[in-house]
Protein backbone atom coordinates (compact mmCIF):
# COMPACT_ATOMS: atom_id res chain seq x y z
CA UNK A 1 0.00 0.00 0.00
CA UNK A 2 1.29 3.46 -0.91
CA UNK A 3 1.67 5.66 2.20
CA UNK A 4 -0.75 8.61 2.24
CA UNK A 5 2.12 11.12 2.67
CA UNK A 6 3.96 9.62 -0.29
CA UNK A 7 0.76 9.59 -2.35
CA UNK A 8 0.04 13.25 -1.62
CA UNK A 9 3.60 14.22 -2.60
CA UNK A 10 3.04 12.95 -6.14
CA UNK A 11 2.33 15.45 -8.93
CA UNK A 12 -1.30 16.47 -9.27
CA UNK A 13 -1.41 15.08 -12.77
CA UNK A 14 -0.38 11.65 -11.52
CA UNK A 15 -3.01 11.76 -8.77
CA UNK A 16 -5.66 12.68 -11.30
CA UNK A 17 -4.56 9.84 -13.55
CA UNK A 18 -4.88 7.38 -10.67
CA UNK A 19 -8.38 8.66 -9.84
CA UNK A 20 -9.36 8.52 -13.49
CA UNK A 21 -8.11 4.95 -13.77
CA UNK A 22 -9.99 3.93 -10.63
CA UNK A 23 -13.14 5.66 -11.82
CA UNK A 24 -12.85 4.14 -15.29
CA UNK A 25 -12.42 0.72 -13.77
CA UNK A 26 -15.49 1.17 -11.59
CA UNK A 27 -17.53 2.24 -14.60
CA UNK A 28 -16.28 -0.13 -17.28
CA UNK A 29 -14.54 -3.24 -15.89
CA UNK A 30 -16.81 -6.27 -16.51
CA UNK A 31 -17.85 -8.28 -13.48
CA UNK A 32 -16.29 -5.90 -10.96
CA UNK A 33 -19.60 -5.20 -9.25
CA UNK A 34 -22.09 -7.45 -11.01
CA UNK A 35 -23.23 -11.03 -10.52
CA UNK A 36 -21.65 -13.98 -12.30
CA UNK A 37 -25.04 -15.51 -13.06
CA UNK A 38 -28.31 -14.35 -14.59
CA UNK A 39 -30.35 -12.32 -12.10
CA UNK A 40 -33.86 -10.87 -12.34
CA UNK A 41 -35.24 -7.56 -11.18
CA UNK A 42 -38.62 -5.87 -11.42
CA UNK A 43 -38.85 -2.13 -11.92
CA UNK A 44 -42.31 -0.80 -11.17
CA UNK A 45 -43.63 2.48 -12.50
CA UNK A 46 -42.71 5.33 -10.18
CA UNK A 47 -39.60 3.68 -8.72
CA UNK A 48 -36.74 6.14 -8.35
CA UNK A 49 -33.12 5.39 -9.23
CA UNK A 50 -32.13 4.85 -5.58
CA UNK A 51 -34.94 2.33 -5.11
CA UNK A 52 -33.97 0.53 -8.33
CA UNK A 53 -30.34 0.17 -7.26
CA UNK A 54 -31.51 -1.08 -3.86
CA UNK A 55 -33.61 -3.70 -5.67
CA UNK A 56 -30.58 -4.70 -7.76
CA UNK A 57 -28.47 -5.08 -4.64
CA UNK A 58 -31.19 -7.07 -2.89
CA UNK A 59 -31.59 -9.42 -5.86
CA UNK A 60 -27.83 -10.00 -6.09
CA UNK A 61 -27.48 -8.30 -9.46
CA UNK A 62 -24.84 -5.99 -7.98
CA UNK A 63 -22.56 -6.24 -4.94
CA UNK A 64 -22.31 -2.55 -4.05
CA UNK A 65 -25.08 -0.23 -5.11
CA UNK A 66 -23.02 2.92 -4.56
CA UNK A 67 -20.80 2.05 -7.51
CA UNK A 68 -23.90 1.78 -9.66
CA UNK A 69 -25.34 4.99 -8.24
CA UNK A 70 -22.14 6.92 -9.04
CA UNK A 71 -22.15 5.46 -12.54
CA UNK A 72 -25.75 6.52 -13.09
CA UNK A 73 -25.05 10.06 -11.90
CA UNK A 74 -21.86 10.49 -13.92
CA UNK A 75 -23.15 9.29 -17.29
CA UNK A 76 -25.98 11.52 -18.55
CA UNK A 77 -29.33 9.77 -18.71
CA UNK A 78 -28.15 6.43 -17.29
CA UNK A 79 -30.16 6.91 -14.11
CA UNK A 80 -33.42 7.06 -16.09
CA UNK A 81 -34.58 3.43 -16.21
CA UNK A 82 -37.91 2.37 -17.69
CA UNK A 83 -40.30 0.13 -15.76
CA UNK A 84 -40.12 -3.53 -16.73
CA UNK A 85 -39.17 -7.05 -15.78
CA UNK A 86 -35.54 -7.74 -16.62
CA UNK A 87 -33.30 -10.80 -16.77
CA UNK A 88 -29.80 -9.37 -16.35
CA UNK A 89 -26.90 -11.16 -18.08
CA UNK A 90 -23.90 -11.95 -15.87
CA UNK A 91 -20.56 -10.19 -15.70
CA UNK A 92 -21.46 -6.75 -17.04
CA UNK A 93 -19.75 -3.53 -16.01
CA UNK A 94 -21.71 -0.94 -14.08
CA UNK A 95 -22.05 1.20 -17.20
CA UNK A 96 -23.07 -1.74 -19.38
CA UNK A 97 -25.64 -2.79 -16.78
CA UNK A 98 -27.35 0.61 -16.81
CA UNK A 99 -27.12 0.83 -20.60
CA UNK A 100 -28.76 -2.58 -20.83
CA UNK A 101 -31.62 -1.45 -18.60
CA UNK A 102 -32.11 1.70 -20.69
CA UNK A 103 -32.11 0.00 -24.09
CA UNK A 104 -33.30 -3.59 -23.62
CA UNK A 105 -36.70 -4.37 -25.22
CA UNK A 106 -39.58 -4.49 -22.80
CA UNK A 107 -40.80 -7.80 -21.43
CA UNK A 108 -43.93 -8.69 -23.43
CA UNK A 109 -47.05 -10.43 -22.13
CA UNK A 110 -49.54 -12.28 -24.34
CA UNK A 111 -53.10 -11.33 -23.41
CA UNK A 112 -56.38 -12.54 -24.90
CA UNK A 113 -59.31 -10.15 -24.59
CA UNK A 114 -62.53 -12.07 -25.33
CA UNK A 115 -65.42 -10.56 -27.26
CA UNK A 116 -68.14 -8.94 -25.19
CA UNK A 117 -66.19 -7.81 -22.13
CA UNK A 118 -67.17 -4.52 -20.56
CA UNK A 119 -64.33 -2.05 -20.17
CA UNK A 120 -64.32 -2.62 -16.39
CA UNK A 121 -63.70 -6.32 -17.13
CA UNK A 122 -60.93 -5.43 -19.59
CA UNK A 123 -59.39 -3.28 -16.84
CA UNK A 124 -59.42 -6.19 -14.39
CA UNK A 125 -57.95 -8.58 -16.96
CA UNK A 126 -55.09 -6.24 -17.85
CA UNK A 127 -54.38 -5.45 -14.19
CA UNK A 128 -53.78 -9.16 -13.58
CA UNK A 129 -51.37 -9.41 -16.52
CA UNK A 130 -49.61 -6.05 -16.61
CA UNK A 131 -48.08 -3.62 -14.13
CA UNK A 132 -51.15 -1.43 -13.85
CA UNK A 133 -54.11 -0.80 -11.58
CA UNK A 134 -57.62 -1.42 -12.90
CA UNK A 135 -58.91 1.86 -11.47
CA UNK A 136 -56.14 3.75 -13.29
CA UNK A 137 -57.21 2.07 -16.54
CA UNK A 138 -60.83 3.08 -15.95
CA UNK A 139 -59.75 6.66 -15.33
CA UNK A 140 -57.69 6.66 -18.51
CA UNK A 141 -60.53 5.46 -20.77
CA UNK A 142 -62.82 8.22 -19.49
CA UNK A 143 -60.44 11.15 -19.86
CA UNK A 144 -61.71 13.64 -22.42
CA UNK A 145 -58.19 14.27 -23.73
CA UNK A 146 -57.75 10.53 -24.40
CA UNK A 147 -61.15 10.24 -26.08
CA UNK A 148 -60.58 13.31 -28.25
CA UNK A 149 -57.21 11.94 -29.35
CA UNK A 150 -58.97 8.92 -30.84
CA UNK A 151 -62.10 10.66 -32.08
CA UNK A 152 -64.44 8.97 -29.58
CA UNK A 153 -67.63 10.97 -29.11
CA UNK A 154 -69.06 9.10 -26.11
CA UNK A 155 -68.03 9.47 -22.48
CA UNK A 156 -65.68 6.49 -22.40
CA UNK A 157 -63.85 4.02 -24.65
CA UNK A 158 -66.53 1.37 -24.11
CA UNK A 159 -67.02 -0.41 -27.44
CA UNK A 160 -63.63 0.64 -28.82
CA UNK A 161 -61.40 -1.81 -26.91
CA UNK A 162 -61.18 -4.26 -29.79
CA UNK A 163 -61.07 -7.91 -28.69
CA UNK A 164 -58.25 -10.20 -29.75
CA UNK A 165 -54.98 -11.77 -28.67
CA UNK A 166 -52.17 -9.26 -28.39
CA UNK A 167 -48.69 -8.77 -26.97
CA UNK A 168 -48.45 -5.91 -24.49
CA UNK A 169 -45.34 -4.57 -22.82
CA UNK A 170 -45.60 -5.60 -19.16
CA UNK A 171 -44.90 -2.01 -18.14
CA UNK A 172 -47.44 -0.39 -20.47
CA UNK A 173 -49.34 2.49 -18.92
CA UNK A 174 -53.14 2.36 -18.89
CA UNK A 175 -53.18 5.01 -21.62
CA UNK A 176 -50.76 2.99 -23.75
CA UNK A 177 -52.72 -0.26 -23.37
CA UNK A 178 -56.09 1.38 -24.01
CA UNK A 179 -54.72 3.36 -26.92
CA UNK A 180 -53.34 0.19 -28.48
CA UNK A 181 -56.76 -1.49 -28.30
CA UNK A 182 -58.52 1.52 -29.80
CA UNK A 183 -56.00 1.56 -32.65
CA UNK A 184 -56.81 -2.11 -33.33
CA UNK A 185 -60.42 -1.09 -33.85
CA UNK A 186 -59.37 1.81 -36.06
CA UNK A 187 -57.29 -0.58 -38.17
CA UNK A 188 -60.28 -2.95 -38.51
CA UNK A 189 -62.80 -0.22 -39.28
CA UNK A 190 -61.68 0.34 -42.85
CA UNK A 191 -62.89 3.07 -45.24
CA UNK A 192 -65.08 0.46 -46.96
CA UNK A 193 -66.78 -0.41 -43.66
CA UNK A 194 -67.24 3.27 -42.85
CA UNK A 195 -68.88 3.79 -46.23
CA UNK A 196 -71.15 0.79 -45.67
CA UNK A 197 -72.18 2.09 -42.25
CA UNK A 198 -72.92 5.52 -43.73
CA UNK A 199 -75.06 3.93 -46.46
CA UNK A 200 -77.10 2.21 -43.75
CA UNK A 201 -77.55 5.41 -41.78
CA UNK A 202 -75.28 4.31 -38.95
CA UNK A 203 -72.82 6.54 -37.16
CA UNK A 204 -69.76 5.00 -35.59
CA UNK A 205 -71.39 5.24 -32.17
CA UNK A 206 -74.70 3.70 -33.25
CA UNK A 207 -72.89 0.92 -35.10
CA UNK A 208 -70.82 -0.03 -32.06
CA UNK A 209 -73.81 0.32 -29.74
CA UNK A 210 -75.91 -2.07 -31.82
CA UNK A 211 -72.98 -4.42 -32.28
CA UNK A 212 -72.39 -4.49 -28.52
CA UNK A 213 -76.01 -5.50 -27.91
CA UNK A 214 -75.74 -8.25 -30.53
CA UNK A 215 -72.48 -9.41 -28.94
CA UNK A 216 -74.10 -9.57 -25.51
CA UNK A 217 -77.18 -11.42 -26.79
CA UNK A 218 -75.53 -14.38 -28.52
CA UNK A 219 -72.11 -16.04 -28.68
CA UNK A 220 -73.07 -17.81 -31.92
CA UNK A 221 -71.61 -16.08 -34.96
CA UNK A 222 -74.21 -17.67 -37.25
CA UNK A 223 -77.00 -16.10 -35.18
CA UNK A 224 -75.59 -12.60 -35.02
CA UNK A 225 -76.92 -11.33 -38.39
CA UNK A 226 -80.39 -12.56 -37.37
CA UNK A 227 -80.24 -10.90 -33.94
CA UNK A 228 -79.00 -7.72 -35.65
CA UNK A 229 -82.00 -7.85 -37.99
CA UNK A 230 -84.40 -8.04 -35.03
CA UNK A 231 -83.08 -4.85 -33.46
CA UNK A 232 -82.84 -3.00 -36.75
CA UNK A 233 -86.44 -3.99 -37.54
CA UNK A 234 -87.61 -2.79 -34.13
CA UNK A 235 -85.82 0.53 -34.60
CA UNK A 236 -87.49 1.02 -37.98
CA UNK A 237 -90.90 0.40 -36.40
CA UNK A 238 -90.01 2.68 -33.46
CA UNK A 239 -90.45 -0.20 -31.02
CA UNK A 240 -88.43 -0.22 -27.83
CA UNK A 241 -85.47 -2.55 -28.13
CA UNK A 242 -86.18 -4.25 -24.77
CA UNK A 243 -82.72 -5.76 -24.82
CA UNK A 244 -81.93 -7.64 -21.63
CA UNK A 245 -78.16 -6.93 -21.73
CA UNK A 246 -78.82 -3.19 -21.62
CA UNK A 247 -80.56 -3.69 -18.28
CA UNK A 248 -77.58 -5.69 -17.04
CA UNK A 249 -75.31 -2.83 -18.07
CA UNK A 250 -77.54 -0.25 -16.40
CA UNK A 251 -77.35 -2.22 -13.13
CA UNK A 252 -73.51 -2.32 -13.29
CA UNK A 253 -73.47 -5.66 -11.48
CA UNK A 254 -72.06 -9.05 -12.28
CA UNK A 255 -74.24 -11.00 -14.73
CA UNK A 256 -77.23 -12.67 -13.11
CA UNK A 257 -80.81 -13.57 -13.91
CA UNK A 258 -82.97 -10.49 -14.27
CA UNK A 259 -86.34 -9.91 -12.64
CA UNK A 260 -89.26 -7.56 -13.26
CA UNK A 261 -88.00 -5.20 -10.56
CA UNK A 262 -84.74 -4.76 -12.49
CA UNK A 263 -86.65 -3.28 -15.42
CA UNK A 264 -87.49 -0.27 -13.25
CA UNK A 265 -83.88 0.94 -13.08
CA UNK A 266 -83.87 4.55 -14.27
CA UNK A 267 -80.98 4.63 -16.69
CA UNK A 268 -80.73 5.78 -20.31
CA UNK A 269 -79.16 2.36 -20.94
CA UNK A 270 -82.39 0.62 -19.91
CA UNK A 271 -84.06 -0.05 -23.27
CA UNK A 272 -87.18 -1.35 -21.54
CA UNK A 273 -87.84 2.19 -20.26
CA UNK A 274 -86.29 4.35 -22.98
CA UNK A 275 -86.87 4.20 -26.72
CA UNK A 276 -84.10 4.05 -29.28
CA UNK A 277 -80.48 3.14 -28.74
CA UNK A 278 -78.73 3.61 -25.42
CA UNK A 279 -76.15 6.45 -25.22
CA UNK A 280 -73.27 4.18 -26.19
CA UNK A 281 -71.97 0.61 -26.36
CA UNK A 282 -72.60 -1.75 -23.45
CA UNK A 283 -69.52 -3.93 -24.07
CA UNK A 284 -66.68 -4.30 -26.55
CA UNK A 285 -67.92 -6.20 -29.61
CA UNK A 286 -65.79 -8.31 -31.88
CA UNK A 287 -65.56 -8.25 -35.66
CA UNK A 288 -68.39 -10.76 -36.21
CA UNK A 289 -70.92 -8.64 -34.30
CA UNK A 290 -69.89 -5.42 -36.04
CA UNK A 291 -70.14 -7.09 -39.45
CA UNK A 292 -73.51 -8.58 -38.49
CA UNK A 293 -74.93 -5.10 -37.96
CA UNK A 294 -73.47 -3.93 -41.27
CA UNK A 295 -74.75 -7.05 -43.07
CA UNK A 296 -77.88 -8.13 -41.20
CA UNK A 297 -80.05 -11.04 -42.28
CA UNK A 298 -83.06 -10.11 -44.39
CA UNK A 299 -85.89 -11.02 -41.99
CA UNK A 300 -89.12 -9.71 -40.63
CA UNK A 301 -88.33 -10.91 -37.13
CA UNK A 302 -89.27 -8.70 -34.21
CA UNK A 303 -88.90 -11.12 -31.31
CA UNK A 304 -86.58 -13.82 -30.05
CA UNK A 305 -86.21 -15.93 -26.95
CA UNK A 306 -83.69 -18.49 -25.77
CA UNK A 307 -84.22 -22.08 -26.86
CA UNK A 308 -82.69 -23.41 -23.66
CA UNK A 309 -80.12 -25.20 -25.82
CA UNK A 310 -77.70 -22.38 -26.51
CA UNK A 311 -79.45 -20.57 -29.34
CA UNK A 312 -82.65 -18.61 -29.90
CA UNK A 313 -86.04 -19.01 -31.53
CA UNK A 314 -87.15 -16.07 -33.67
CA UNK A 315 -90.61 -14.89 -34.67
CA UNK A 316 -92.32 -12.11 -36.61
CA UNK A 317 -95.49 -11.99 -34.55
CA UNK A 318 -96.33 -11.73 -30.87
CA UNK A 319 -98.33 -14.95 -31.03
CA UNK A 320 -95.37 -16.79 -32.52
CA UNK A 321 -93.18 -15.30 -29.81
CA UNK A 322 -95.56 -16.54 -27.12
CA UNK A 323 -95.28 -20.03 -28.58
CA UNK A 324 -91.49 -19.77 -28.35
CA UNK A 325 -91.78 -18.61 -24.73
CA UNK A 326 -93.78 -21.74 -23.92
CA UNK A 327 -91.02 -23.83 -25.50
CA UNK A 328 -88.46 -21.95 -23.44
CA UNK A 329 -90.35 -22.57 -20.21
CA UNK A 330 -90.71 -26.22 -21.11
CA UNK A 331 -86.93 -26.39 -21.49
CA UNK A 332 -86.59 -24.87 -18.03
CA UNK A 333 -89.00 -27.43 -16.59
CA UNK A 334 -86.90 -30.18 -18.17
CA UNK A 335 -83.82 -28.89 -16.42
CA UNK A 336 -82.06 -27.55 -19.52
CA UNK A 337 -79.42 -24.98 -18.72
CA UNK A 338 -80.04 -21.50 -20.14
CA UNK A 339 -77.91 -18.36 -20.17
CA UNK A 340 -77.82 -16.40 -16.92
CA UNK A 341 -78.87 -13.28 -18.79
CA UNK A 342 -82.11 -14.92 -19.91
CA UNK A 343 -85.25 -13.74 -18.21
CA UNK A 344 -88.34 -15.68 -17.32
CA UNK A 345 -90.98 -14.43 -17.79
CA UNK A 346 -89.52 -11.03 -18.77
CA UNK A 347 -88.04 -12.65 -21.87
CA UNK A 348 -91.59 -12.73 -23.17
CA UNK A 349 -91.45 -8.94 -23.39
CA UNK A 350 -88.73 -8.97 -26.04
Amino acid sequence: MVPIKSFLQRPLSAILMIFAAALGGMLFIPGLNTAQKVTRITVHRGMGFMAITAEMEHSGAIKNRWQTIVTGRLIPGFHNIRPGRYALPPGMSNAHLLYYLRTHPQDEVRVTIPEGLEQREVALLLSRKLDMDSSAFMQAVKKRAFLDRYGIKTGSAEGYLFPGTYHFAWADTPEEAAGFLVRQFRAFYSPDLKALALSRGLTETSLLTLASIVEAETPLDEEKPIVASVYLNRLKKKMRLQADPTVQYALQEDARRLYYRDLAVDSPYNTYRYAGLPPGPICNPGAASILAVLNPADTGYLYFVATGKGGHNFSETLSGHEDNIRKYRAALMNGTRVPQSSIDPVAGKK
